[in-house]
C-alpha cells in the first residue's frame, strides 16, 4: 500500500484540477477542455459524481479516451450508485484500458443526496468498510488488474479506514488544518490528495460573495458542517453563508501569488496533492483562462 501511494503520489503531480465544469459541457466541449489542460502541464484531473452528474464511469472513460497521459480521478464514485462488483468491474475495466492512468475516489456521498436515491443513508463508515471488502471478493472474468482507489474521508475514523484498505484519502471542502490532522491520522505512508476551491480575484466583496454561492449547498450538507466543527468552527462561523473568516479559510482568493501560497501550506501540513477547483464569477466566460493564470504560478 505504501510503495503504491509514493508512486500515486508521483503520478498525481503536486497540483491537478477539481471541476464540475466537464460535467456541465458536451463532448465535443469536454474534449476540448482536457486538450487544453493537458497542455499546460496539468497531470490530475478529479471529477465528482454527485445528484445529476454524468455517470462517473462512463465520464471517465471519454476523458480518458480524449487525451494523452492525464491521470482522470473520481472525486467520488459514489458507493451508493452501484453495488461493490458493479464498482469493482467498472473500476477494473478502465484500469486495464488505462494503465496508471484512473484512480478510483470512493466516498459514501450525503444523506439527502442518498434519501432521493431511494434509499437509506444508516452507518456510513460501517456500510464502506463491508463495501470495500465486498469489492476485493468481487469476481471478475476479466484480466487480472489492481484497482488503485482512495476514500473521501474528514473524520478520524474514515481517514483510518482509508489507510488500511485503499492507498489514502481524498478530502473536500477543508481548510488547512484538516491537512494537518489528516496526515497526523492517516501517518506518514498513505497518499493525501487535498480539495481545494480558488479564485482569482482580488476585491474583497466580490471574491467573498462568489465564495459563498459555491459554499452554500456544503454548509447544509451534515458530514461538510460536523467536519468544521470537529476543527472548532462555531455557529457564528456556519451561519449566512460563512462568516468572512470561514470562506477565506475555504476558498483562496486573490492574485496567482494567493493561490500558491494556500497550496504550499497544505504541502506544508502534509498533502501529497492538491486538487484545485477553480470558481468562475463568470461561468459564461472560458472555462480555462484562469486555470491557464494559475497553472503558470503553481506548477
Amino acid at each position: 500500500m505504501t510503495e503504491g501511494a509514493r508512486e500515486w503520489a508521483k503520478r498525481l503531480g503536486t497540483v491537478g484540477l477539481w471541476t464540475h465544469d466537464v460535467e456541465r459541457m458536451p463532448v465535443a466541449g469536454a474534449r476540448d477542455y482536457v486538450h487544453a489542460i493537458e497542455s499546460l502541464g496539468i497531470a490530475a484531473l478529479w471529477i465528482p459524481e454527485s445528484l445529476g452528474s454524468k455517470e462517473a464511469f462512463a465520464h471517465a472513460s471519454l476523458l480518458l479516451a480524449a487525451s494523452q497521459r492525464l491521470v482522470v480521478a473520481t472525486g467520488i464514485a459514489n458507493i451508493w450508485a452501484r453495488d461493490p462488483v458493479a464498482m469493482a468491474n467498472g473500476a477494473r475495466t478502465l484500469v486495464d484500458a488505462y494503465p496508471d492512468r484512473f484512480l478510483l475516489g470512493l466516498g459514501v456521498s450525503h444523506a439527502p443526496t442518498v434519501q432521493t436515491r431511494g434509499q437509506s443513508y444508516a452507518r456510513p463508515l460501517e456500510y464502506m468498510r463491508r463495501y470495500v471488502e465486498a469489492m476485493d471478493a468481487a469476481p471478475y472474468v476479466g484480466p487480472k488488474v489492481d484497482v488503485p482507489r482512495v476514500l473521501a474521508a474528514l473524520g478520524p475514523q474514515m481517514l483510518k479506514l482509508s489507510a488500511e484498505r485503499t492507498l489514502g484519502a481524498h478530502s473536500y471542502f477543508v481548510p488547512i488544518e484538516h491537512t494537518s490532522v489528516a496526515r497526523k491520522e492517516l501517518s506518514a505512508g498513505p497518499l493525501l490528495a487535498v480539495e481545494q476551491a480558488a479564485m482569482l480575484n482580488e476585491d474583497p466583496v466580490a471574491a467573498r460573495a462568489t465564495a459563498r454561492r459555491h459554499m452554500k449547498r456544503y454548509l447544509e450538507l451534515d458530514n461538510y458542517v460536523n467536519n468544521l466543527r470537529r476543527l472548532g468552527w462555531g455557529d457564528a462561523d456556519l451561519a449566512e453563508g460563512g462568516s468572512d473568516k470561514l470562506v477565506d479559510a475555504i476558498v483562496a482568493w486573490g492574485g496567482t501569488a494567493a493561490i500558491k501560497a494556500r497550496v504550499e501550506e497544505h504541502r506544508r501540513r502534509g498533502a501529497d496533492h492538491v486538487c484545485l477547483q477553480v470558481l468562475r464569477a463568470d461561468l459564461k466566460g472560458s472555462p480555462t483562462a484562469d486555470i491557464e493564470r494559475i497553472a503558470k504560478a503553481v506548477l
